[in-house]
């Protein structure tokens, strides 16, 4: 039999990249990624027109094909990760009405509130969903396209997220699946259905029912790809586009964490760090994003706003090269002499202050020097994320080994910091590409399921998801006590400073 290969695209806000993976040798054969525009402005607007996210994916898909020697007919299936939350708004003729919004649109604020007023109190959105309406979420951004864009409202006949728009062009299927659909505040995590009282309070006139694609599970296929697209990349008409999912979802897939027990933690420009569950967490103070997984669970997150914004900013301001600020933060010692960061650089999300911003404190005359102040801006963002495992503790979440993804994970010394903070083992996958890779093994997962019978997500995952040993850190015992005072030192000063961080 000959090889079988898979595509995963990871459709993302700063990109697409793209990898073909090979199911003989477990190996990606070629990768390729290409970057996104970006429409914004000073309102909190931040948009994109989905016909960049299909250029992208077209040149993504040509490259990787171009790379391997491989047959175009071993393409068995396609997968794919796409940013989450985004509104794509669709007419009757399946034609995008308007540039979509993405999940760090913040124009939507007010509209969030006011969904949530409709329904009754933010506990109660909390009890009918699970989740409650965060601003990045699909849901405020329907309302906002009601309210400010009529006549676009009016010839609204179909609300697509971003991988879901991509699958529609693959495929000319309109599909969702549970782990994304979760992002939108109009589904209920628990019972895995549209939430009638979440749709009611957004438009009551029945409108948006008709607008929302069919629920599908993680493990079924959104199609096959069109006779036009498998005529302009030379493939096999038969190759399946599997459900796909958000980007969290997937990166899940591609680090291993479809069982408990794992947890992702990335250290990208925000920070996220979820764990695969067999049942619904619901986090009663919302602290806690209740989503399904695209690999048949749950996957509670919690996200952060400030990771290597901290050290982007630190460095930049230090005048530093990335190897330098990583050396001088070496020559400090654990907890920085005593100086603390709050990164709250863009707000922060987890602790949930929206309004913060940065807080350097404990400066003296001994102890504001350079190499402090460049290990302060990791350790504060590192101590964020352990506010988000504490989180995911407090649901009974309790991790045996962290996977760490994300530009941060390069550095050694800041591997070591979260073992230390976390209290926890660490260790990377050795593909860099979480979020197209688990979008290729997902497609992997769905063919194998068509095509030989049922087959557990968990195998695939075991068997390719190889894990760079020499990345590992275990945490060092005196290290981690010396963490574990300053961490309570970080709470102590949030919670001094959270007065100071309210509006005005």
């Amino acid at each position: 039999m000959s090889d079988q290969l898979f595509i995963g695209i990871d459709s993302g806000t700063q990109g697409t990249k793209g990898v073909i993976f090979s199911r003989e040798t477990g190996l990606i054969l070629a990768e390729a990624s290409t970057e996104h525009e970006l429409i914004e402005n000073i309102g909190g607007r931040r948009e994109q027109k989905p016909e960049w996210w299909i250029d992208a994916c077209t040149d993504v898909i040509d490259r990787i094909l171009s790379q391997t020697a491989a047959s175009r007919n071993q393409v068995c299936a396609i997968g794919v990760s796409g940013q989450q939350h985004g509104m794509v708004p669709l007419d009757n003729q399946g034609d995008v009405i308007r540039p979509a919004k993405l999940w760090c649109d913040t124009e939507t604020s007010s509209q969030c509130d006011e969904i949530t007023a409709r329904v009754g109190r933010p506990e109660d959105v909390v009890e009918l969903i699970g989740n409650s309406i965060a601003a990045g979420f699909t849901a405020s951004k329907i309302l906002w396209l009601k309210q400010h864009e009529p006549r676009n409202y009016d010839r609204l006949a179909a609300v697509l997220l971003p991988h879901d728009y991509i699958n529609f062009w693959l495929t000319g299927q309109k599909k969702t699946e549970f782990g994304d659909a979760s992002g939108t505040a109009y589904f209920d995590v628990k019972t895995r259905t549209w939430s009638q009282a979440l749709l009611n309070a957004i438009d009551d006139s029945g409108k948006l029912q008709d607008c929302l694609p069919e629920l599908i599970g993680s493990d079924e296929p959104a199609g096959t790809i069109k006779s036009e697209i498998a005529e302009r990349f030379q493939l096999n008409p038969n190759v399946i586009v599997s459900s796909g999912g958000g980007d969290n979802m997937m990166a899940a897939i591609g680090t291993g964490n479809v069982v408990t027990g794992v947890v992702t933690t990335s250290l990208g420009t925000s920070g996220t760090i979820y764990s695969y569950s067999d049942t619904p967490v619901i986090d009663p103070n919302g602290e806690l994003a209740a989503f399904c997984s695209s690999s048949g669970g749950w996957l509670p997150l919690v996200c952060t706003m400030n990771v290597t914004v901290s050290t982007e900013l630190t460095r930049e301001i230090l005048n530093l090269p990335v190897e330098e600020l990583n050396t001088r933060a070496s020559a400090a010692p654990a907890g920085s002499e005593g100086i603390l960061l709050l990164p709250y650089f863009n707000g922060e999300r987890t602790p949930a202050l929206p309004n913060a911003s940065g807080v350097l404190f404990g400066l003296t005359s001994t102890n504001y020097r350079v190499q402090n102040v460049a290990r302060a801006s990791m350790e504060g963002a590192t101590l964020g994320l352990r506010y988000g495992l504490d989180v995911l503790r407090k649901q009974g979440l309790t991790p045996t080994e962290v996977r760490l993804v994300g530009g941060g994970a390069k550095s050694s010394l800041w591997r070591q910091m979260v073992a230390d903070i976390f209290a926890c083992p660490i260790v990377c996958p050795e593909s860099s590409e979480a979020g197209a890779m688990g979008a290729a093994l997902q497609a992997m997962w769905c063919y194998l399921n068509q095509t030989e019978g049922k087959v557990a997500l968990q195998e695939l995952t075991e068997k390719y998801i190889k894990l760079d040993e020499s990345t590992r850190a275990e945490p060092e015992g005196s290290t981690t006590e010396r963490y574990d005072e300053i961490y309570q030192k970080y709470l102590q000063l949030n919670k001094m400073m959270a007065p100071m961080f309210q509006e005005p």
